[in-house]
């Protein structure tokens, strides 16, 4: 499979490293200084840039009729104008917050659980997420999918990154050196807590996950998530 990585930082050579060891190709290195976009010899986009270029990044793979996978994350005000985008080019398009499988069955944990304290008011969610400095958006996608989750079966109308916010759930965003991605939601009462965590100890989870799918999706149309490549949920 050749593969179009459109975001060369961190995430884009990682993915490079495992696409090569699973005997993949790469056709085309997009980063910040990129002006030129070739796909005529590729089979899959993969997006890791930056909030500010992936919508242009995500058009131009749907334009050339490459289906792609996008993980950043600081754009989700437009992910439905990019679903409709891409449904008019029948095309293909998956978003994923996280494309560890780790996170993915804490997403499912998550729903459960909230499901179950959703009849339980006395315990008060919160969410701390911690990322490594060089991480743009605050918080991550990953906490805000973590969050609409229990806002859905709860009383919250919104997440807050203020504590005290009586109609906003809770996110304690943490930036420091050398972490690749933590996550912890806690229920608090007054006589208990009970929480679940995931700790990823490398980006290496988040690029094999980015392969997989993109192994899934090629050849495929329509609009996906992790839950389809994963067959969970």
């Amino acid at each position: 499979m050749r593969i179009a990585l459109l975001g060369y930082g961190k995430m884009g050579k990682s993915i490079e490293t495992i696409a090569v060891n699973r005997h993949h190709s790469i056709s085309l290195k997009v980063s910040s200084h990129t002006s030129e976009f070739d796909f005529s010899d590729t089979d899959v986009a993969i997006d890791f840039s930056v909030p500010t270029t992936a919508v242009t990044n995500i058009k131009r793979a749907l334009d050339a009729g490459v289906p792609v996978i996008s993980g950043t994350t600081g754009w989700l005000d437009q992910y439905d104008t990019m679903v409709d985008y891409c449904k008019e080019q029948n095309g293909t398009f998956l978003y994923a917050s996280n494309f560890s499988l780790g996170v993915n069955l804490f997403f499912e944990l998550n729903k459960k659980l909230s499901d179950l304290m959703s009849g339980f008011p006395e315990y008060k969610p919160e969410i701390e997420e911690t990322h490594h400095i060089q991480k743009l958006d605050s918080p991550s996608g990953t906490a805000i999918t973590l969050a609409d989750q229990i806002i859905d079966v709860s009383a919250y109308n919104s997440w807050s990154l203020e504590m005290g916010n009586p109609n906003g759930l809770y996110i304690n965003s943490i930036r420091t050196d050398n972490v690749p991605g933590t996550h912890e939601i806690t229920y608090n009462s007054d006589i208990d807590s009970i929480s679940i965590k995931h700790t990823a100890h490398s980006r290496q989870g988040f690029a094999m996950g980015a392969i997989i799918a993109a192994e899934w999706i090629k050849d495929k149309k329509g609009v996906f998530s992790m839950k389809d490549v994963l067959n969970i949920g």
